[in-house]
């Protein structure tokens, strides 16, 4: 076999795609150079005919000499399972543990499929069999013992629905609209500096009384190292299991109001000064913000600790919450507890990879004995994160009462810091020597390099896919909708190799099956709404399999085309998807309209030349013409309004009306929009491949609080919103 056929089987059996068509559907081929060394990233050695050759056999092996594999993911519906067994073995005894500590034991003949699957290896064939499964079987995690001669094999079965949950009403035909909104930019007489989840109760309740709305969606609420420029994105977290302190009501708390020291501290002149500015300014001050509530959340646990030696009832809920949570709430708080130790003893010391060396293992000697002789300083971080789980399940159960029937839509993010927690608790999990990106589209013509490693497939499997169903779990929780940011990497993700440039990457595949599976299963398990960002390169077949499991798509006003770049008619939607203008990271409405968000790229120096910059302009203009068109035809616009863009400086009070409406009238199941296209504010929250030449993350929203119960424009957006779901029934406030 030559070694091109070689490297061919071995980019087959890694999932690695030898190119991709990309958004303007030109096929681009992959390097060689690109595919050997995402090769050699999962361990596969290139250097040699031969050693890739022993890879390739050592990969069969492992596939075929295992009756079963690691995990097996399969539907409710299902009746066999495949089972590599020697030729000769034709009968096999299946005992399985299930979830709830019952069990199943029985034995099964072992059939052939049509068509047959055999290979031989080291002069042994094996063929691919099915074995039968119990004719009902509960959804969950369970165990499968395999046994067939005198060969045993050990797996995970995951047991899953075919179809992610979705509210009867919606199945049934309903639409539904909600607000989407960053937390952190809500502002109010009261806060800290940022919002928090008083002031998301507060804003859920003018969301209910003044739109009529279903549900609010929210940013990430990951916890991140707060610090700016380059640790303030939500969608880059620290980790995906835990929260931001800094959306703590620090003030309802009972330690906070029974905490002599806190209160004086709190009535200090300083105190409410360092409080007026962090309120009046118009970015978000992470590092200010944190570091003065993790002051007073200090205080907060000496006196819930003297609470508990007195015999107070929260006792025991922390105790419960931190069983729960188990080890990854340990490792969570240790890595947090180690991150300030570590930074205290050596200011010069921000990132993991440059602790001491003993510190970098979750499981060394070092890092138990740390969190054995600094105990109160672990357990202080899983109190914060205790109480954010209160707090924000309290903010969800504010929204049913109110009668938003979805509540709380939150947000997965695709990525997690290299330098965070995830990856200093987990590193196993994660594929060493690339970095996961996009490639190059109109938004960033040079492709995106996202900065983290992908996940480890092989590792996942081994371990029951535990830590992604525990991520899904962990942000459903305390909702009623999740979006999943980037669910193509559920198919695939776009690997770039260390040292290239972030176009010269390719797709690597994904379990998909197992992956939408699992998440089917949380979904139904949680009674919890799941929409998948799908935007960018989308393969049809990956649309396909999200709509087949239930799976929202999301669909933006900006993006949806016809081939001649049309946009398209508001009935040509699909139903099963959630329907906005834009995103956090595209330019709002106004925006758009004024091309702010074409000017912040050439300011940060993202678009490479003078005539990148004015060719963005003419082609903006253009569509500000294909937009107006679509909404004239849509009968969105009176006959007097101008009919050419160039005569429409600025996003009017008529053309808002008109792109609002053009949402409602879908068929779409849900329809959002953000909280700076319902206000008309002009500049975005993120822009993306910059840090410090754009504010990312920091902008505060128009009208607090408080105005928005007093301001006569924010009560005229909120008509004119409710207004629109009136006329098109996405809501009946009669009923």
């Amino acid at each position: 076999m030559s070694s091109s056929e070689e490297v061919g089987r071995a980019l087959s059996l890694w999932g690695i795609e030898p190119g991709y068509w990309d958004i303007w559907g030109n096929y681009r081929q992959s390097r060689p150079e690109v595919r050997q060394a995402i090769l050699r990233s999962l361990g596969v050695a290139t250097d040699s005919e031969a050693s890739l050759e022993e890879a390739v056999q050592s990969k069969l092996r492992q596939e075929w000499t295992s009756l079963a594999p690691p995990t097996l993911v399969v539907s409710e519906n299902a009746s066999t399972i495949p089972l590599a067994v020697p030729v000769g073995l034709a009968v096999a005894v299946m005992e399985v543990q299930w979830e709830d500590g019952t069990a199943a034991h029985y034995e099964t003949p072992l059939e052939m499929p049509d068509p047959p699957e055999a290979i031989e290896l080291d002069g042994r064939r094996y063929e691919r069999r099915r074995a039968s499964l119990p004719d009902r079987m509960p959804l969950g995690y369970h165990q499968l013992r395999v046994t067939a001669g005198d060969l045993s094999s050990e797996c995970h079965l995951i047991v899953t629905p075919d179809r992610a949950w979705i509210p009867p009403s919606l199945e049934q035909g309903g639409r539904a609209a909600g607000l989407a909104i960053a937390l952190y930019g809500l502002r109010s007489g009261r806060n800290w500096g940022c919002g928090d989840l008083a002031d998301l109760e507060r804003f859920i309740d003018w969301v209910a009384e003044e739109l009529g709305a279903d549900f609010v969606a929210l940013n990430p609420l990951h916890a991140i190292h707060n610090r700016q420029p380059y640790n303030t994105s939500p969608y880059l977290p620290n980790s995906v299991f835990y929260r931001n302190p800094i959306y703590l009501d620090l003030e309802r708390l009972d330690d906070f109001r029974l905490s002599r020291r806190a209160q004086m501290l709190f009535q200090d002149t300083e105190t409410q000064g360092e409080l007026a500015e962090l309120r009046s300014s118009p970015l978000v001050e992470y590092e200010r913000v944190y570091a003065l509530k993790m002051r007073f959340l200090r205080l907060c646990f000496a006196t819930f600790r003297m609470r508990c030696r007195a015999g107070a009832r929260c006792r025991d809920s922390f105790a419960e919450y931190c069983r729960r949570e188990g080890e990854l709430l340990d490792r969570f708080a240790t890595y947090s507890a180690l991150e300030e130790w570590i930074h205290q003893k050596n200011p010069d010391i921000w990132i993991w990879p440059d602790w001491p060396a003993e510190y970098r293992d979750p499981e060394s000697e070092a890092v138990v004995a740390f969190a054995q002789k600094h105990s109160t300083r672990v357990l202080f971080h899983k109190y914060v994160q205790w109480r954010l789980d209160e707090q924000l399940g309290a903010a969800q159960r504010r929204a049913i009462e109110k009668g938003l029937f979805i509540g709380l839509y939150h947000d997965l993010a695709l990525a997690t810091d290299s330098c965070g927690s995830d990856l200093w608790g987990h590193r196993s999990f994660f594929v060493t020597g690339c970095r996961v990106g996009s490639p190059p589209d109109d938004f960033s013509p040079q492709g995106q390099d996202w900065g983290f490693p992908p996940p480890s497939a092989e590792r996942h499997r081994e371990d029951g896919y535990r830590l992604f169903a525990e991520s899904i779990r962990h942000n459903l929780r305390d909702g009623g909708a999740l979006r999943i940011d980037h669910v193509m990497r559920f198919f695939r993700l776009f690997w770039i190799p260390d040292g290239e440039a972030a176009a010269g990457g390719t797709y690597v595949r994904a379990d998909r099956e197992d992956l939408v599976r699992i998440l089917a299963l949380e979904s139904v398990r949680n009674k919890v709404l799941i929409v998948g960002e799908d935007l960018g390169t989308v393969e049809p077949e990956i649309r396909e399999s999200l709509a087949r499991f239930g799976i929202l798509s999301y669909r933006l006003l900006y993006f949806e085309r016809e081939g001649s770049g049309r946009y398209r008619a508001p009935e040509s939607y699909p139903r099963q998807a959630l329907v906005s203008l834009t995103t956090h990271d595209l330019a709002t409405l106004a925006g758009f309209w004024l091309g702010r968000d074409i000017d912040a790229r050439h300011k940060a120096g993202l678009l490479g030349s003078e005539e990148g910059y004015r060719a963005q302009l003419a082609a903006r203009e253009a569509d500000k013409q294909k937009m107006l068109d679509a909404f004239f035809e849509a009968g969105l616009l009176p006959n007097w309004f101008p009919r050419r863009a160039a005569d429409v400086p600025e996003l009017t009070g008529e053309l808002h009306y008109a792109a609002i409406g053009f949402l409602a009238r879908t068929p779409s199941m849900l329809m959002v929009v953000n909280q700076e296209d319902l206000t008309k504010e002009t500049e975005q929250q993120n822009l993306p491949g910059s840090t410090w030449h754009y504010p990312n993350w920091r902008r505060k929203m128009k009208f607090s609080v408080e105005e928005l119960n007093s301001s006569p424009q924010a009560h005229d957006f909120a008509a004119m919103f409710r207004d629109w779901l009136v006329k098109t029934g996405r809501k009946d406030l009669a009923g």
